[in-house]
């Protein structure tokens, strides 16, 4: 009986060798996915990834609207450059200085440059502005009257209350005829109610946090605010002005300063410039977003 089992487990060797020989045949044989290297930009800050190591990804954080949508819009591109883009969120908050600054991400697409540098005086962050993009002109909105010419003297207007946007939203208030405002306001780009130097036509102003402005428009003639913050909460109150294209507060790319120069943040920063690009903007937005010309 012993000599009949041998020979059987010679066999069912041979047959189990030759199978594993077919099976590493064909794994040899299998194609090798292109990796994907996340890099460290601080560290390839002047020479990138070289060509054929794999993929550049690059983390960020935009707002939604229109920020991650124009992101969305060159990926592609980007894409075909071997760059990678990630959004790790589309909501930017108090902290995303903090976390570009700290290497959780490798840039952020949310403010402009005089945001940035206010947040560089007060934290001590080492960051720079790598292009600006698009400027979402800050814009008076009505859901009682049609026409600037039809707001009534003593009418009430809301405005934001942060620094860089109620100096803009003053700016516009003076540049149509309602305010006036000290020359130093202007020299510094910073406001309040308190650098008003004449009422031309008498206004009440209320000044708000940004966010609440949109939310109780009706308690107030009209209103001032930031045209992403109208487009997120769709809104279809009267466009009575806005800023021009040639406000200085066009949205940036925020990058660390050594990063500034690295290869993949200048792609990207190009491909948001790039024609069609903005020719998306134009096309998308219809006046509400202006794209910053190259």
């Amino acid at each position: 009986m012993k000599n009949k089992i041998i020979p059987f487990i010679l066999l069912a060797t041979l047959f189990a060798s030759l199978i594993g020989c077919d099976t590493k045949a064909t794994n040899n044989n299998a194609p090798t996915a292109e990796p994907t290297v996340e890099v460290n930009l601080s560290e390839n800050a002047t020479q990138g990834t070289p060509a054929g190591e794999g993929t550049v990804v690059l983390k960020g954080i935009a707002d939604l609207v229109p920020h991650s949508e124009i992101i969305e819009y060159v990926k592609p591109k980007l894409a075909e450059q071997g760059i990678e883009i990630v959004l790790v969120s589309t909501a930017a908050d108090a902290t995303t200085n903090e976390k570009l600054n700290a290497g959780e991400i490798d840039f952020n697409y949310f403010q402009h440059d005089p945001y940035l540098q206010s947040e560089i005086t007060a934290n001590g962050y080492d960051l720079a502005n790598a292009g600006g993009i698009h400027v979402e002109p800050i814009t008076a909105y009505s859901d009682k009257y049609d026409s600037k010419e039809a707001i009534p003297e003593n009418a009430v207007v809301a405005i934001p209350n942060d620094a860089t946007n109620e100096y803009r939203a003053l700016r516009i208030l003076e540049l149509n005829g309602f305010i006036k405002l000290a020359d130093s306001a202007k020299d510094s780009l910073s406001a309040s109610v308190s650098d008003i130097t004449e009422f031309i036509i008498p206004l009440e102003i209320v000044e708000l946090d940004s966010a609440q402005i949109i939310p109780t428009k009706a308690d107030y003639d009209f209103f001032i605010t930031n045209t992403n913050k109208a487009l997120e909460a769709g809104i279809t109150s009267n466009k009575l002005f806005s800023e021009g294209s040639d406000s200085p507060y066009s949205n940036i790319i925020a990058v660390r300063s050594e990063d500034k120069d690295n290869p993949a943040v200048k792609a990207l920063v190009d491909a948001l410039l790039a024609e069609d690009t903005q020719n998306f903007i134009r096309e998308k937005y219809n006046g509400a977003v202006i794209p910053v010309v190259k």
